[in-house]
């Protein structure tokens, strides 16, 4: 049989789920994780994922936009109509949803060929005509369709900043006329007065602009389009105002209405007949419509949709491919769930260089870091290793935006300055790439300097970035609760959890000094790493609503300037409370979306201290699994996500891979509704990853925690080195019995270290891991286990 027709034979078994542990191109001796890849996963249950279609690190994000409470990410899969087909988006926030601009919505005529009779209104038109089938929704990278249940097909795909829409329009008869609506709204119609829309009456072409507010940020933001169609003859066009229209005027501007919601308004294109599909084009920009339409023409020159949707999955191809995993006997759920994690790192932040409207300096500008706090975790780890040169950009990025606005940001959207959730915590990311040696252009005295500023200096709104209370900092060795603070401006709150991230902060910061030789300042911030102690009160007890005592003593609470002690209830903001709201509210807790329990863990620099301070090794475990077992913690929230591994630090990394075991498959599936949590843009989805692949970052330290991948074997190929990183596992279970490593070798020799570094991937080494059903002496003496700035003694083996 020729080889082409086995491929497709295949293929369409594979359609059919009759290989359920491996997939066709395989058998047929390729491997192609665009197949794995399934963007409808996180599109319900709150997974706020964008699952369009677009490009790694794409400004242009097309996809049919859903009225439900979680569109954050425009798409659903919730039995909620839709509102529009927009081009802006970001994916897997949390807080109100973003962008969702100027949408587009297709009829396949107007009643008695009226104008006037068609339903411009977002609200009555996604009532009456948004409903959908989900049997409809077609999504896979550079892809995504739907079909409306009154008629009309869309298919989308995308460049950099263009969006390439296929209309067509099922059921239509020869005497509909088609009409296309673009309006001046956003998801969250937050569009402010004076939106300009007009339409050229001999071409169609659209262009518009108008101001918006970002969801999670001070400021306000102005996008501009250029929307052209092709493939059908154009009747008439004109604008639209709340409910009426006309092909008589061509030309709006309009404001945002008396009543606080934005008055319906925008243009429309209406077509001879629905025989001929329609292609739109919607050229993108945020300095003006004229760069809107030449990006248009540039990218998308031929309206050609089959080239370009080839064209982003390549793209995509080609950023996923370092990885490849062996699927022999793996669940395909399990693979999908992976794959589609590391896609969903590369999905945010934007690469909006050459579109930044503040300022033109020569470097990268990324947008979207929303927010740093999430992905500094594992997001930024992931893409250190799979895609250096973007995380290079995004590193030179940050660095000019402190150069422009003052500071690092912790958390910026739409040219906005975001809202900063703890510390200052871009000085972990770009710790995180010095010390793993990425270079690509960064200027490490700049970084340096800017992350020194976040420590030396209180900006005046420290809100939105920067650190508050440095004078208290500085005098105290902690952010005090109601503390006097004159020079800056933020909500106070989360003091506890400020004063454990400032502290890593100041680790961070030195392991940058430590490598640039500034001697005596990596003393100084190592110093400050400490301040964390200054809250731990080693009497605290931590009881249960009932009143029983949990049984643990010592835990972090807030102090006062006097320096007393206030209290915080150690299960306040954990799991187990449904009551309180932890957020950035001016009555929050003293910790921020988690507990004094969990963050009584959150000392990545120094777990030794920790653990002596937590009665030894024997005891750091017992609290440890009190935090898992008893359901303190929330696995879909990220200061969740290095507690399943701080097993290793006191000698147990067999745990790490139970808990890692217990959280994954219960967790996580390849379904809509499959993530815990937001996505927040990327982390979850990076944190899947990293669990799955065996090696957990503990990011701002070239530091990697060992354990069993999923599969039986793991590859990643550097992609600036070109070699091959591989991590085996020998006596590969897939049913995830043997789960515990007995021994191990790295590039053949014996290896006890629970952890590796980052020569790891750039030197393309071999770990190989021999696996056991029960948990083995391996990575248990005290000269196996993680670094820690304290020695690590009372451990096991000592």
């Amino acid at each position: 049989m020729p080889t082409s027709i086995v491929l497709v034979w295949l293929s369409a078994l594979s359609t059919l789920n009759l290989f359920p542990c491996a997939n066709a191109q395989e058998h047929a001796g390729r491997f192609d994780p665009l197949q794995y890849v399934d963007q409808l996963i996180g599109s319900s249950g709150g997974g706020n994922v964008f699952p369009g279609a677009t490009l790694p690190y794409g400004m242009a994000k097309a996809v049919a936009d859903t009225n439900s409470g979680s569109n954050q990410g425009g798409f659903t899969l919730d039995d909620t109509p839709i509102t529009g087909f927009s081009v802006l988006h970001d994916s897997g926030t949390g807080g109100s949803p973003s962008l969702g601009n100027f949408p587009l919505f297709p009829y396949n005529g107007c009643p008695g060929n009226d104008v006037n009779a068609c339903v411009y209104p977002k609200t009555s038109r996604t009532k009456l005509f948004g409903n959908f089938s989900k049997t409809s929704v077609h999504a896979k990278p550079g892809y995504f369709g739907v079909t409306l249940n009154s008629g009309p097909q869309v298919e989308m795909t995308t460049t950099q900043h263009t969006a390439l829409f296929k209309f067509t329009f099922k059921g239509a008869g020869d005497a509909d006329k088609p009409l296309i609506l673009q309006d001046l709204s956003d998801l969250s119609d937050s569009r402010q007065d004076n939106g300009t829309i007009r339409v050229n009456p001999k071409t169609g072409r659209i262009t518009g602009d108008a101001v918006f507010v970002p969801s999670f940020a001070q400021g306000k933001y102005q996008p501009f389009f250029c929307t052209d169609f092709h493939g059908a003859e154009i009747a008439d066009s004109g604008i639209f105002v709340d409910s009426r229209a006309s092909a008589e005027v061509h030309e709006l501007k309009i404001s945002r209405s008396i009543n606080g919601y934005p008055l319906p308004g925008g243009a429309f294109v209406r077509f001879a007949n629905g025989k001929k599909p329609v292609y739109s084009r919607v050229g993108l920009s945020f300095i003006s419509s004229a760069q809107a339409c030449a990006n248009a023409e540039r990218e998308m020159p031929n309206f050609d949709f089959e080239k370009h949707e080839a064209d982003a999955q390549n793209a995509w191809r080609e950023k996923l491919s370092p990885i490849t995993v062996d699927t022999k006997g793996v669940d395909a759920d399990l693979v999908k769930s992976f794959y589609s994690g590391i896609y969903r790192t590369m999905v945010n932040p934007q690469n909006y260089t050459g579109e930044n409207p503040l300022w033109n300096d020569g470097e990268p500008y990324f947008d979207s870091f929303y927010c740093i706090w999430d992905t500094f975790r594992t997001q930024f780890p992931l893409l250190t290793i799979l895609d250096p040169k973007a995380v290079a950009q995004m590193v030179r990025s940050l660095i000019s935006t402190y150069e422009h606005d003052g500071w690092l940001p912790d958390c910026r959207m739409s040219f906005s300055r975001g809202y900063t959730q703890g510390g200052s915590n871009a000085d972990n990311v770009l710790a995180d790439v010095y010390v793993k040696g990425i270079e690509g252009g960064i200027d490490w005295k700049k970084g340096y300097d800017a992350v020194k500023k976040d420590a030396e200096v209180e900006p005046y709104d420290w809100c939105c970035h920067g650190r508050g209370g440095i004078d208290s900092w500085k005098s105290l060795g902690y952010v005090p609760v109601q503390d006097f603070d004159y020079k800056g401006f933020g909500t106070l709150t989360r003091t506890i959890s400020r004063t454990l991230e400032y502290a890593y902060n100041d680790f961070c910061i030195a392991q940058i000094a430590k490598g640039l030789g500034h001697k005596d300042e990596e003393e100084k911030y190592i110093g400050s790493s400490g301040n964390w102690h200054n809250l731990y009160k080693a009497d605290q007890k931590s009881l249960l609503p009932d009143g029983t005592n949990t049984g643990f003593t010592g835990f972090f609470q807030p102090r006062y300037q006097n320096k007393t002690w206030g209290f915080q209830d150690p299960l306040k903001c954990s799991k187990t409370d449904t009551k309180s709201v932890c957020s950035l509210t001016n009555n929050g807790p003293e910790t921020f979306e988690s507990s004094v329990w969990e963050y009584g863990f959150y000392v990545p620099h120094d777990q030794a201290r920790l653990i002596a301070l937590y009665g030894g090794p024997e005891s750091f475990v017992k609290r440890l699994n009190y935090l898992h077992d008893d359901k303190i913690t929330y696995i879909g929230n990220e200061p969740a996500f290095l507690t399943v591994f701080q097993y290793h630090y006191a000698g147990r990394p067999a745990e790490s891979a139970r808990r890692s075991h217990f959280y994954i498959p219960q967790s996580f599936s390849a379904t809509p509704a499959g993530l815990q949590g937001n996505d927040d843009g990327g982390a979850m989805g990076s944190f899947l990853a990293f669990a799955m692949m065996g090696l957990f970052p503990v990011s701002g330290q070239n530091l990697y925690l060992i354990t069993p991948p999923y599969f039986e074997s793991v590859k990643l190929k550097h992609p600036l080195t070109g070699k091959t990183a591989t991590i085996r596992n020998i006596n590969f279970d897939p049913t995830y019995k043997d789960i515990y490593i007995q021994s191990a070798t790295l590039n053949g020799k014996p290896y006890t270290k629970n952890w590796i570094d980052h020569s790891f991937f750039t030197e393309g080494k071999e770990l190989v891991l021999t696996l056991g059903s029960r948990e083995s002496k391996w990575g248990t003496l005290v000269k196996d286990l993680p670094p820690s700035l304290s020695a690590n003694t009372g451990l096991n083996g000592t």
